[in-house]
């Protein structure tokens, strides 16, 4: 299905620093708990991520990622998630994040 561009100018996708991560019991499949920094325009945004195949939580602390950040908020388990990271999907359903190749201010607009 094929999208016009006024369709993804609606997508926010932003850069932001992961600045901490929790295990999340509760979810469905394993997942951490992520907050995450995007700067001073939009402030800290919580997410639940599925990517515990690949990452550790030793991992993640720091690492800048991107992620949509204009989605409305979701309730997963007793967790409310307010963005969504993104990464490419593995057949095996294992999460490869999307991150800048260089650090860039928290908040950037991914174009």
């Amino acid at each position: 299905m094929e999208i016009s561009w006024s369709d993804f100018e609606k997508v926010e996708m932003r850069v932001g620093t992961i600045v901490e991560v929790n295990d999340f019991p509760k979810a469905r499949k394993p997942a951490y708990q992520l907050v995450i920094d995007f700067g001073t325009d939009i402030g800290l945004k919580k997410s639940s991520a599925q990517i515990t195949r690949r990452y550790t939580r030793e991992e993640l602390l720091n690492r800048q990622v991107v992620a949509v950040v204009n989605f409305p908020k979701k309730q997963i388990a007793n967790f409310m998630s307010e963005c969504l990271v993104v990464g490419a999907v593995g057949d095996e359903g294992d999460v490869v994040l999307l991150a800048p190749d260089f650090k860039v201010e928290n908040g950037q607009r991914i174009a």
